[in-house]
């Protein structure tokens, strides 16, 4: 399958603060960087009084031993069941016996119907974990005084920004980490190829899922 190429050029380009993805991580144009850690989520009605408890008591200490700023992002989608209504009408056209086949059809029609009037949706949750600009050591003051060109690059060599942020920000990913399982949930990193895909579904909402072929001029 051609890998399709999305070109960002002309005004989109500026108005997008990304300027490269690259090892795990998403670089802005002022040279500042951010690390994506995917969280999964607890239904947290369904827990007991107790364990309720526990997990407010958890998420406090998550807090409290936080000495650095975070960003938590909740993304709500309308629930796709394409491909599982997909592989129904798969099962249901293998079936020899036609009862069965029936109740497959009946089934895959209710699922459908359900998800489309109920407005079903998928919550996806994150925690972006910064690392600014000053932490490079960029002189900021000096670079607002000065006027700056309107096609100004990154403060920094990509290489060297990339490579500072990624000291920076490890050990602050595995902080995050090793709380959030005290608090009984899964997180992880997003890779390079994750982060493109997720920007690309922000930034072109309802064109659907790229499914991970999509490759941005300039974000390797």
């Amino acid at each position: 399958m051609d890998t399709a190429k999305i070109a960002i050029r002309g005004s989109t380009q500026e108005h997008l603060e990304v300027a490269e993805i690259r090892n795990d991580l998403v670089v802005m144009k002022d040279g500042s960087v951010a690390l994506v850690v995917m969280v999964t989520a607890v239904n947290f009605g369904l827990l007991s009084e107790r364990e309720q408890e526990a997990i407010i008591y958890a998420y406090a200490g998550l807090l409290n031993s936080l000495n650095f700023s975070i960003q938590i992002v909740v993304r709500s989608q309308q629930k796709d069941i394409s491909q599982y209504v997909s592989a129904l009408q798969v099962e249901e056209k293998k079936q020899s016996n036609p009862l069965i086949a029936a109740q497959i059809s009946k089934y895959r029609q209710f699922i459908a119907q359900t998800v489309k009037e109920n407005n079903v949706l998928d919550k996806k949750f994150y925690i972006v974990i910064p690392f600014s600009s000053l932490e490079l050591g960029v002189n900021v003051t000096a670079a607002g005084i000065i006027p700056r060109k309107k096609k100004a690059g990154l403060p920094l060599p990509l290489e060297t920004i990339v490579s500072k942020a990624t000291v920076g920000l490890l050990p602050k990913r595995d902080h995050i980490l090793r709380q959030l399982g005290r608090l009984g949930l899964r997180a992880r990193q997003l890779t390079t190829a994750e982060l493109i895909d997720l920007y690309y579904e922000i930034y072109n909402q309802g064109k659907g899922n790229p499914g991970g072929n999509v490759k941005f001029e300039g974000i390797n």
